[in-house]
């Protein structure tokens, strides 16, 4: 089961004649954290669009669990199990943190889609603390926590989240992964994390993928990747 639960095969992406994403192959596994490193500019946030049906893919196959998901409108994979955190967050800023949340059970049914789960709270205790600001009031960190929580309410299998560390101080930074870590071990969730921020990356990863020019260039598990000397592939 784990090594056919997300399946990437052949993908291919193009941009006004250039190629974005070249044969791109890789699987996931639930319960298991895989970091996707590479520079600006290489396909990592193109290629979280195309697996969340943001952009088609010009050929390739995405398969979760066996089910093929091309095809399928972003709110449709929602319901297979994915969840996606865009870079910038890209939060609701003039509703509450209530409502923000309200809006990330929108994809489920009967009582289950207008009741905040407890756990959401407690795991992010800020949220609670400020769950009637306005989104647009937040700091950064907690507008990052935020759009986590969101993405979580669908329950999903596999979660996407592109560059969470992005603009947020070191503390946030901490509490971020913690919870990440703990939706690989507590809820058996795959998790593919698009991050520049090397030692976060290092510190959170069971394995690894690195891009260059839209091809995965190097892969391994996240013990190695100081023996593999990924960070000098990433070096600008």
């Amino acid at each position: 089961m784990d090594a056919s639960f997300f399946e990437v095969s052949e993908l291919n992406q193009f941009y006004s004649g250039s190629h974005i994403l070249r044969d791109l192959s890789f699987s996931l596994r639930p319960g298991k954290i895989t970091c996707l490193l590479g520079r600006n500019g290489v396909g990592k946030s193109t290629l979280l669009k195309v697996v969340m049906g943001l952009i088609a893919p010009r050929s390739g196959s995405l398969q979760l669990q066996g089910r093929d998901l091309l095809g399928l409108a972003p709110h449709q994979r929602v319901a297979q199990g994915l969840a996606y955190v865009p870079q910038g967050r890209e939060i609701f800023n003039r509703l509450t943190v209530l409502e923000n949340l309200l809006s990330g059970l929108a994809v489920l049914k009967g009582a289950d889609g207008s009741r905040i789960p407890p756990w959401v709270m407690q795991w992010f205790p800020v949220l609670e603390q400020m769950k009637h600001r306005r989104g647009g009031d937040l700091s950064g960190g907690q507008q990052q926590q935020l759009a986590i929580a969101r993405a979580l309410l669908s329950r999903p299998k596999l979660l996407l989240l592109d560059e969470p560390t992005e603009g947020i101080q070191p503390s946030i930074i901490k509490d971020i992964g913690r919870v990440i870590r703990r939706l690989a071990t507590e809820q058996h969730m795959a998790i593919l994390l698009v991050e520049q921020y090397y030692d976060f990356a290092e510190s959170l990863a069971d394995d690894y993928l690195v891009m260059s020019r839209g091809q995965i260039i190097a892969r391994g598990q996240g013990h190695d990747m100081a023996k593999d000397e990924v960070r000098s592939m990433i070096a600008v």
